[in-house]
């Protein structure tokens, strides 16, 4: 059972907001709810959640809104957007405001606790981390687990906790193609063909904040057929 986690669900559905509370409930979790943006704002920024779940399309203040506030005060709790938009312009949205991931309604409840599940765990695995204050270097890249911070030579940028893991993932395979399977396994915990879309999400919301150039990368390089590489020094090797 996991009673110590604490979920924070917001949608202004009442049927699909008390069938999430009993299913995520029924899997041994504590819930709270909220039924339009402010509500959930104000919940999220009063007490101390292990998860939150947002609706996109809620009174008040929409999920993006709701999303980006609380990143601004808590930068580290896992987000899931839910919306019946699912598109990827909306999917980018979402991320950009710090979503961590996304699920397209009609959605199945095992597919949900699935991610939820992932996200926590990576969580405690993120917090266990920075409980040891670590700060990982490779070349010109350098990583601050504590502060959810990269510096790229000598720029300091602030990451999403999943382009963290992105960029952390990467420097465990330094100069080596990492699969989208591989990124989707360790990051996510999980992975379908469909997610491979919400890698590449991430993956350029990260090089906008490390790269001074996108279309012309010169720490992450796309492999062909692959996935992506990362170059610590800016310079991509030869195979």
């Amino acid at each position: 059972m996991n009673t110590n986690k604490r979920i924070l669900i917001a949608d202004d559905d009442t049927e699909i907001r008390d069938l999430l509370v009993f299913d995520i409930q029924s899997s041994g979790y504590l819930t709270d709810s909220a039924e339009n943006g402010e509500i959930a704002l104000k919940k999220a920024l009063d007490n101390n959640y292990d998860l939150i779940i947002l609706d996109v399309m809620m009174p008040k203040m929409n999920g993006y809104d709701v999303c980006k506030n609380i990143r601004m005060v808590k930068p580290d709790i896992p987000i899931i957007m839910l919306t019946a938009k699912g598109s990827i312009q909306d999917k980018t949205e979402g991320f950009d405001v710090g979503a961590d991931d996304y699920l397209v309604k009609p959605f199945e409840i095992q597919e949900l606790l699935l991610r939820i599940r992932a996200l926590l765990r990576r969580n405690n695995d993120n917090k266990q981390v920075k409980n040891e204050k670590e700060i990982l270097r490779a070349g010109n890249v350098e990583i601050i687990p504590d502060s959810l911070e990269a510096v790229i030579s000598d720029k300091k940028v602030k990451l999403t906790p999943t382009e963290f893991e992105i960029l952390y993932c990467l420097m465990q395979h330094l100069n080596k193609p990492v699969s989208l399977a591989v990124l989707l396994d360790e990051v996510w915990g999980y992975g379908s063909d469909e997610d491979v879309r919400m890698v590449r999400v991430h993956m350029g919301g990260l090089r906008q904040k490390i790269e001074e150039d996108t279309r012309n990368p010169k720490y992450i390089h796309t492999v062909t057929n692959i996935g992506y590489k990362l170059t610590p020094f800016g310079v991509l090797e030869e195979n």
